[in-house]
């Protein structure tokens, strides 16, 4: 369906698609976004405990990385 009008609301609140026109020219289609649900969703921290990072895990390499990349830090 192209939109005629300026406020595509009722298409919006229906979870229609619709295209967007210029000068007779259709630039963007819009469809409804379904946001994840129930498993679908990605949660912080659903690791914690399972994981360990060394306290100098930020000097890991630091010598190969300097030797490859040329220079001190």
């Amino acid at each position: 369906m192209v939109i005629q009008s300026r406020s595509p609301r009722s298409e919006v609140t229906r979870g229609e698609s619709f295209v967007i026109a210029k000068a007779g020219r259709p630039v963007a289609k819009v469809t409804a976004f379904s946001a994840p649900t129930g498993a679908q969703v990605r949660r912080l921290g659903f690791m914690a405990g399972q994981v360990s990072v060394p306290d100098d895990f930020d000097q890991m390499g630091r010598e190969e990385i300097e030797r490859i990349f040329g220079g001190g830090v």
